[in-house]
């Protein structure tokens, strides 16, 4: 957090006494190592819906501020507001134009502790014009929380947000119906909003939910549990939250690691560094590049500590192999041969994030973890309509739109669908001359793309005996020769995105 340290309110009169709001007692904390995990909480949601506020009312209640950060928030508010209570927005937005215009631009950090976990806040903006922001936050979370104003209700920035969080993996979510307390604890308005909610996650079947109703301001049922709100008997926010696993414990998921560079010490030594994005690996597994469809076993796990017998999803690591197999950036070795899919189509839902609108005349690089390849035609299949959540036919694509697109590439890339690997399932678009990202996209589908639409290709093992091996006839071990070459035309050929059938 940043803190103004100019002396620009010296002299200012305090805020008169309020206990209430003065230091909280602090919960005993657990050490780290008893904390069951970490969690990072992505808050949304439209603007002036208290986002801000609330997560000032966590760091607040439940973070050791100092004494003199608390007189001062205390002050500063006293100073320009005249409220005898925090102003607890000035805790997080940092920025000088956020604190004028009462909103969050750029996305923040902050950190609390509960009894019983870590928690990561990922700030993120309400406003439209910075769906972007948002979008970036969203790819980090395990859990969001989505404020919803009691008096406005459901909003089409609120849907724009249930579409992004859908489309980033987030599938836990946080109905916050916030400021109850300015529509007198009514259940029965919290009761509309969350039925006006239901038809619209009801779009989003992988996103699980619950509601709860809260006062940021005042703290109902944040981080205690509200006395004017005794009709509801689900958990707080902070209790749920102690609850909420992470979804960045995929070390019980098959193996996949991209490959970021090719190490080479000129004594023989060839390794392939990467950070493993999912599963665990033991050296003397097997593994197998998912282009070329190339296996080998690991022959050793470097790391700058020193050598390991096995690693796990998030450790970088620089691995070696037994045998020289043709691995290079932007391959994926993984653990379950032909598991990832490769190809030079993919279906995806893509967010537009430029502030143009799509042009389908632009030339766009799509990249993944590591490797970047042109695209040769993006196609908007239909566009998200918020206010109804259903795809309608369209041709372009405005800023911060969300939409159903295919995309061709100039060659096979190896990829998963997202619901099966995030850390191999997602992309971004840039703009092929400035460099600047356009889209970020998460991918439904990999295929053969147009190789695909004119069939597969017949390797005849004819053919090949004319041509390739023909030099065959007197060798010692002609079909072992023979399978060999024929695997390799077959990877070659599929590489390219070019499925291939064997016929005698």
């Amino acid at each position: 957090m940043r803190f103004d340290t100019s002396d620009a309110f010296a002299g200012a009169e305090p805020a008169s006494e309020n206990e209430a709001y003065r230091k909280p007692p602090v919960t005993e904390r657990k050490t780290a190592p008893e904390l069951n995990g970490i969690v990072r909480l992505l808050t949304c949601g439209s603007v002036d819906d208290g986002k801000s506020t609330l997560i000032g009312r966590l760091l607040w209640d439940a973070s050791p501020l100092y004494d003199d950060q608390r007189d001062k928030l205390l002050k500063e508010t006293a100073s320009l507001h005249g409220a005898s209570r925090p102003d607890f927005s000035r805790l997080v937005d940092g920025l000088v134009a956020e604190q004028e215009q009462g909103i969050t631009i750029d996305i923040a950090w902050h950190y609390f502790d509960t009894p019983h976990r870590r928690v990561v806040i990922i700030d993120s903006p309400g406003h439209e014009q910075y769906t972007r922001n948002m979008a970036t936050g969203a790819s980090h979370a395990d859990v969001a929380v989505l404020l919803v104003d009691a008096q406005a209700g459901i909003k089409r920035q609120t849907r724009r947000h249930l579409a992004i969080l859908d489309l980033a993996g987030v599938r836990k979510v946080v109905l916050a119906v916030n400021k109850m307390d300015l529509i007198g604890w009514d259940k029965e308005r919290f009761d509309a909003i969350v039925d006006d909610f239901v038809s619209s996650v009801a779009r989003f079947p992988r996103l699980s939910w619950i509601a709860i109703p809260v006062s940021a301001l005042n703290g109902d049922n944040v981080a205690t549990r509200s006395q004017a709100m005794d009709w509801y008997k689900g958990p707080t926010f902070v209790e749920h939250l102690e609850t909420v696993g992470s979804r960045a414990d995929n070390a019980h998921e098959s193996f996949r690691m991209p490959v970021q560079i090719v190490l080479r010490d000129g004594k023989g030594f060839r390794g392939f560094g990467g950070r493993i994005t999912a599963g665990t690996i033991h050296v003397g597994d097997a593994v197998s590049d998912a282009l070329s469809g190339r296996s080998s076993t690991i022959a050793s796990i470097r790391t700058m500590d020193g050598d390991l017998e096995a690693a796990r999803s998030g450790q970088s690591v620089v691995i070696e192999l037994a045998d020289h197999i043709d691995v290079s950036r932007g391959s994926v070795l993984t653990t379950e041969k032909g598991e990832v899919r490769t190809g030079r189509r993919l279906e995806a839902r893509i967010v537009w994030l430029a502030n143009e609108p799509y042009s389908n005349t632009q030339g766009y690089l799509l990249r993944t973890a590591t490797d970047m390849v042109p695209v040769v035609s993006l196609k908007i299949l239909g566009r998200l309509d918020l206010d109804t959540l259903e795809l309608n036919a369209a041709a372009t694509l405005e800023p911060n739109g969300i939409a159903e697109a295919r995309i061709d590439l100039a060659r096979a890339i190896a990829a998963d669908r997202f619901t099966d690997h995030r850390g191999t399932g997602a992309f971004v678009l840039v703009d092929a001359v400035t460099g600047a990202a356009v889209a970020g996209g998460v991918i439904r589908e990999v295929s053969a793309g147009v190789a695909a639409d004119k069939g597969a290709f017949l390797l005849s093992s004819e053919l090949l005996w004319r041509g390739l091996c023909s030099d065959l006839a007197n060798a010692d071990d002609t079909d072992g020769e023979f399978r060999r070459r024929a695997n390799e035309v077959a990877i070659i050929l599929r590489a390219a995105g070019v499925p291939v059938e064997f016929a005698a």
